[in-house]
Protein backbone atom coordinates (compact mmCIF):
# COMPACT_ATOMS: atom_id res chain seq x y z
CA UNK A 1 0.00 0.00 0.00
CA UNK A 2 2.67 2.11 0.36
CA UNK A 3 4.18 1.95 -2.58
CA UNK A 4 0.71 2.95 -4.41
CA UNK A 5 1.01 5.99 -1.94
CA UNK A 6 4.54 7.06 -3.10
CA UNK A 7 3.85 6.66 -6.79
CA UNK A 8 0.72 9.08 -6.45
CA UNK A 9 3.26 11.21 -4.83
CA UNK A 10 5.83 11.05 -7.47
CA UNK A 11 3.29 11.42 -10.12
CA UNK A 12 1.77 14.45 -8.96
CA UNK A 13 5.01 15.62 -8.48
CA UNK A 14 6.00 14.45 -12.54
CA UNK A 15 2.73 16.45 -13.92
CA UNK A 16 3.35 19.47 -12.06
CA UNK A 17 6.76 19.32 -13.30
CA UNK A 18 5.52 18.54 -16.99
CA UNK A 19 3.51 21.15 -17.13
CA UNK A 20 5.88 23.69 -16.37
CA UNK A 21 8.99 22.30 -18.34
CA UNK A 22 6.05 22.55 -21.64
CA UNK A 23 5.46 26.10 -20.31
CA UNK A 24 9.00 27.57 -19.73
CA UNK A 25 10.32 25.62 -23.42
CA UNK A 26 8.25 27.24 -25.56
CA UNK A 27 8.64 30.23 -24.06
CA UNK A 28 12.26 29.96 -23.85
CA UNK A 29 12.08 29.01 -27.97
CA UNK A 30 9.07 31.14 -28.85
CA UNK A 31 7.07 28.13 -30.08
CA UNK A 32 4.08 28.41 -30.96
CA UNK A 33 3.04 25.40 -33.18
CA UNK A 34 1.38 21.83 -31.93
CA UNK A 35 3.75 19.63 -29.62
CA UNK A 36 3.28 16.38 -28.12
CA UNK A 37 4.48 18.23 -24.92
CA UNK A 38 0.85 19.97 -24.77
CA UNK A 39 -0.18 16.36 -23.09
CA UNK A 40 2.11 15.07 -21.46
CA UNK A 41 1.03 16.96 -18.58
CA UNK A 42 -2.64 15.12 -18.60
CA UNK A 43 -1.30 11.49 -19.16
CA UNK A 44 1.06 11.85 -16.13
CA UNK A 45 -1.20 13.14 -14.18
CA UNK A 46 -4.15 10.82 -15.19
CA UNK A 47 -2.20 7.52 -15.80
CA UNK A 48 -0.34 8.24 -13.15
CA UNK A 49 -1.59 10.57 -10.00
CA UNK A 50 -5.57 9.59 -10.48
CA UNK A 51 -4.86 5.97 -11.26
CA UNK A 52 -2.49 4.98 -7.83
CA UNK A 53 -5.19 7.98 -6.07
CA UNK A 54 -7.85 5.53 -7.13
CA UNK A 55 -6.24 2.30 -6.55
CA UNK A 56 -5.56 3.55 -3.01
CA UNK A 57 -8.34 2.80 -1.01
CA UNK A 58 -9.00 -0.19 -3.79
CA UNK A 59 -5.59 -1.66 -2.74
CA UNK A 60 -6.93 -1.12 1.12
CA UNK A 61 -10.32 -2.67 0.68
CA UNK A 62 -9.75 -5.99 -1.15
CA UNK A 63 -5.93 -6.54 0.20
CA UNK A 64 -4.41 -6.86 -3.23
CA UNK A 65 -1.32 -6.40 -2.27
CA UNK A 66 -1.45 -9.32 -0.76
CA UNK A 67 -1.76 -11.00 -4.44
CA UNK A 68 1.10 -12.48 -6.21
CA UNK A 69 0.08 -10.63 -9.17
CA UNK A 70 -0.15 -6.91 -7.47
CA UNK A 71 3.43 -7.14 -7.73
CA UNK A 72 3.37 -7.94 -11.63
CA UNK A 73 1.15 -5.44 -11.57
CA UNK A 74 2.41 -2.25 -10.06
CA UNK A 75 5.79 -2.93 -12.13
CA UNK A 76 4.22 -3.46 -15.28
CA UNK A 77 1.89 -0.82 -15.67
CA UNK A 78 4.56 2.01 -13.88
CA UNK A 79 7.06 0.47 -16.62
CA UNK A 80 4.49 1.46 -19.12
CA UNK A 81 3.29 4.76 -18.10
CA UNK A 82 6.95 5.85 -17.76
CA UNK A 83 7.85 4.16 -21.53
CA UNK A 84 5.02 6.16 -22.57
CA UNK A 85 5.10 9.15 -20.90
CA UNK A 86 8.93 9.44 -21.37
CA UNK A 87 8.70 8.90 -25.50
CA UNK A 88 5.98 11.72 -25.53
CA UNK A 89 8.49 14.20 -23.39
CA UNK A 90 11.26 12.82 -25.72
CA UNK A 91 9.60 13.82 -29.18
CA UNK A 92 7.75 17.28 -27.72
CA UNK A 93 11.04 18.26 -26.96
CA UNK A 94 11.98 17.27 -30.03
CA UNK A 95 9.40 19.20 -31.78
CA UNK A 96 10.07 22.09 -29.84
CA UNK A 97 13.57 22.13 -30.37
CA UNK A 98 13.36 21.62 -33.97
CA UNK A 99 14.89 18.71 -34.62
CA UNK A 100 14.23 15.96 -36.98
CA UNK A 101 12.24 13.13 -35.02
CA UNK A 102 13.47 9.55 -35.75
CA UNK A 103 11.18 7.13 -36.94
CA UNK A 104 12.06 4.71 -34.03
CA UNK A 105 10.23 7.10 -32.03
CA UNK A 106 6.91 5.69 -32.99
CA UNK A 107 7.89 2.01 -32.25
CA UNK A 108 8.59 2.60 -28.54
CA UNK A 109 5.89 4.87 -27.77
CA UNK A 110 3.92 1.74 -29.09
CA UNK A 111 5.80 -0.31 -27.23
CA UNK A 112 4.95 1.85 -24.19
CA UNK A 113 1.31 1.66 -25.02
CA UNK A 114 1.69 -2.54 -25.16
CA UNK A 115 3.14 -2.47 -21.68
CA UNK A 116 0.23 -0.36 -20.48
CA UNK A 117 -2.11 -2.25 -22.02
CA UNK A 118 -0.50 -5.74 -19.89
CA UNK A 119 -0.67 -3.42 -16.70
CA UNK A 120 -4.71 -2.80 -17.30
CA UNK A 121 -4.97 -6.89 -17.87
CA UNK A 122 -3.08 -7.83 -15.17
CA UNK A 123 -4.65 -5.22 -12.92
CA UNK A 124 -8.35 -7.02 -14.36
CA UNK A 125 -7.39 -10.67 -12.99
CA UNK A 126 -6.30 -8.91 -10.03
CA UNK A 127 -9.46 -7.90 -9.28
CA UNK A 128 -10.95 -10.22 -10.42
CA UNK A 129 -9.10 -12.84 -7.74
CA UNK A 130 -10.18 -10.46 -5.01
CA UNK A 131 -13.35 -10.15 -5.83
CA UNK A 132 -14.33 -13.83 -7.15
CA UNK A 133 -13.07 -16.05 -4.36
CA UNK A 134 -15.51 -18.98 -5.18
CA UNK A 135 -15.83 -19.20 -9.00
CA UNK A 136 -19.50 -20.88 -8.22
CA UNK A 137 -20.97 -17.43 -7.03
Amino acid sequence: MRRVLYAFLIYTVLGLLSGFYYRELTLAHHFTGDTQLVVVHTHTLILGMFMHLILLPVVKIFKLSSYYLFNWFFIVYNIGVLTTIGMMFTKGTYQVIGLPIPESFAGFAGIGHTILTAGFILLFFLLRNAIVKDPRD
